[in-house]
Formats: structure tokens, sequence, C-alpha cells
């Protein structure tokens, strides 16, 4: 099986994870990289052990020997320089999201068709034990018919950590666009695609406060929504209710729970920044067999009394910093190789932007929105990958 090179757009901190992840696979060799400094690029080079450090994107993308180009810049730019990847005649994995708006989207699908090329889109954290296990267990009927969801993705925003947050507030921003790709791209890898949608949002404060060093005290102007809540209702039938918030203090709601009419799967972790933007966790399943209301008073129930199912699938880490990160654009190496579909594809991709855009159309007009893109759902992901990857 041919072996591809890898080209990494954007040195920031989250390449450290996806470099180190992709140099375990001997199907991808991270050949060379670029940032917005050649300094930054020769160093991020030196540390990783990379032959090639670029003094721009134009000169990586002009490297013949590169076959996939990773773009991990900010999201304001991730259509355009994945665009200019598809013209150069390179395969692209991007970052989420895949553009800030459907549109630019459809642009880079609709290239991507016309030079014979793929494109695939993180998050890839569906991939990982925990998300996988909540696929095996509904795709097994273990919870019954599958009718609603909830999922709520709601914090203080990154400001108290992050050394540079603006531009998570800039246009292509805002908790729905940061967050909320990790929650709707789980949710179309249980459910398929969405039909439509309907939604509010308010926006708490025309400016927040950087927290953290070095730029504590500094103001920046917010442009997105930061309180969003949405109804959404997929082919399938199934409903699920969410909300995205960067204004909530601190909150004891599950980050997803799925409900068929013969049981519930919970995804309940203790960190508000944890959900299925990690890999790992804990499935807990409640039915008929631990199903102890009755014994309890009102009010007093433990997420002791739920079965706590056991995760068979790799790619089960619980930190953000060290993680599977990766496993998509891996997974699309072997797609190219084998002529296949990626599992992490641009097409679901699409359909969330497309679900995101919805959103805040539906809130700005009041009116529910439908989707025009479907999706093929992706194939489970194999116990043992990359051995029998199919």
């Amino acid at each position: 099986m041919r072996r591809f090179n890898v080209g990494v757009l954007g040195i920031g901190d989250i390449s450290d994870v996806y470099i180190a992840n992709l140099r375990k696979y001997p199907i991808v060799n991270v050949l060379g990289c670029a940032g917005r400094e050649r300094a930054k690029a020769l160093e991020k080079a030196r540390r990783h052990g990379i032959e090639r450090a670029y003094m721009s994107a134009d000169e990586l993308l002009a490297d013949e020997d590169i076959d996939i180009v990773l773009n991990l810049t900010v999201p304001q730019v991730h259509a355009e320089l994945t665009l200019a990847a598809l013209r150069a005649g390179k395969h692209a994995y991007s970052e989420k999201p895949l553009g800030t708006t459907f549109d630019e989207g459809k642009r880079i699908i609709d290239m991507a068709q016309v030079k014979g090329l793929y494109v695939a889109c993180a998050p890839d954290t569906f991939l990982g034990g925990r998300l996988q296990t909540f696929r095996k267990l509904i795709d097994a009927g273990t919870i019954g018919r599958v009718f609603g969801a909830t999922a709520f993705a709601v914090s203080r925003g990154p400001e108290w950590f992050h050394p540079d947050p603006a531009f998570i507030y800039q246009r292509g921003g805002g908790p729905l666009l940061d967050i909320g790709p990790y929650y709707l791209s789980a949710l179309a890898s249980l459910f398929g695609s969405v039909k439509r949608c309907s939604a509010i949002a308010n926006t708490s404060s025309a400016e927040r406060v950087v927290e953290s060093a070095p730029r504590a005290g500094e103001r920046f102007k917010v442009e997105e929504p930061t309180h969003v809540s949405a109804m959404l209702e997929f082919e399938s039938g199934a409903h699920c209710s969410l909300i995205f918030s960067y204004d909530v203090w601190d909150s004891a709601l599950p980050r997803l729970e799925i409900y068929g009419d013969a049981g519930t799967l919970c995804m309940c972790d203790a960190d508000p920044c944890d959900g299925p933007n990690i890999f790992g966790g804990r499935v807990l399943l409640r039915t008929r067999r631990n199903y102890r209301w009755k014994d309890l008073p009102r009010g007093d129930v433990s997420l002791s009394d739920w079965e706590d199912v056991a995760i068979e699938h790799r790619f089960n880490e619980t930190s953000h910093r060290e993680n599977s990160r990766g496993i998509g654009l891996v997974d699309m190496a072997y797609a190219i190789a084998e002529n296949r579909a990626p599992r992490a594809s641009a097409a679901m991709a699409l359909h969330v932007q497309e679900v995101m855009d919805g959103i805040l159309a539906s809130a700005r007009s009041g009116r529910s929105v439908a989707m025009e893109t479907t999706f093929l759902r992706p194939d489970p992901f194999p116990l043992m990958f990359p051995e029998g990857a199919a």
C-alpha cells in the first residue's frame, strides 16, 4: 500500500498532537510544515523531526512531493486554503469547520469533485471509543427505537484560559461554530441527516475581556451569538434539542443523552469542556433491567444506578492534550488507497455546516429552516484499526 506525504499548514499548539499521532501510522509521512513565520516553522520541524519547513503556504502547496494538506489554520481561512490545496492537486484534511459558511463548503465539495480529489474534515472524535460504543448500542437495538436526544455545550467561554481568544468570537466563531461541530458531527454519525431546524439566539455582551496571560485585561468585540438554543428534526424522525453557550457559569446538565423506547444512553462529564469533543469517557446506560425509580425518593437519582458500559474500541482518551486527533486523516489515507469514502467525510462536514448556518438563519428570521443536503452515515470504525480497515 502506498505512503502519503502530508504537509501541515498551521503550526499552533494543536499541530503537536496531530503530528505526534500521524507518525504512528506507516501509511502517512509528515514531510513538511508551514506557518505565518518561517522561524516557527523551522522550530516545529526541528522538534518533530520533520524534513521540510516552508517559507509560506504557497511554497508548501507548490511542493510536488506533498500528497495531503493538513489544514490547521484559523477557521476564517479554512476554505481559502483548502481550495488552494485542491487547486494545487492535493487531497485535503481540514480542522473544523469546513468553512465559515455553507456556500464556502459547497465550493470545496464542488472543486474536489471536479479535481477528483479527497477532502475530509474534523472533528474525528466521533471515531473515538465512547461514541463508537454509542453507535454499537444504538445499531444493536439496545435502547430500542431512537426518537429523541438532548445535547448541551455550556460554559463561560475560552477567554479564561485561551491566550488569544478574540478570533473565537469573530465571524465564523461563537459557541455554535466553535463547539457545535463536535456535537452535531456526533449526532450525525448516530442519526444521519437533519431534515430541518429552528432556533433562537442572543448575545450577552458586545465585548468580552481576556482573562489569561499575556493579554489579560484586553477587551475584544463579539460578532457571533453567545447563547444559542436549537431544535433539530432528523430524517429518521428523531428530534434533538440543543443549547450552545459561552454565557453559563456552571451546569450539571449531561453533555449528550439519547432516548429510545427501551432505554437511555447518557454522556455525563463533570468538566463542562468535555463531551463529544473528547474521544473517550463513560457510556452510561439505563434500561428496564436497571430502572429503579420506584425504589428511590423523588429526585434522588444517582449515576451509580446506571450501567457503566465497557468500551472495547481503541482511541478512548479523555485528555484534551494527549488524544487521537488525526485518525480521521489516517482513515482518509486508507480510503484513498482503497477507493472508498472516508468516515470523517466532507459530505458530512458540509451537512453539519448547513445545519449550523440554518440554526443561525432560523434565529434571525424566527422561522424553521429546511436542509438541502444529505449524506451517508459513516461506517462503524473497526475495533482493530488500522488492521482490517474497510
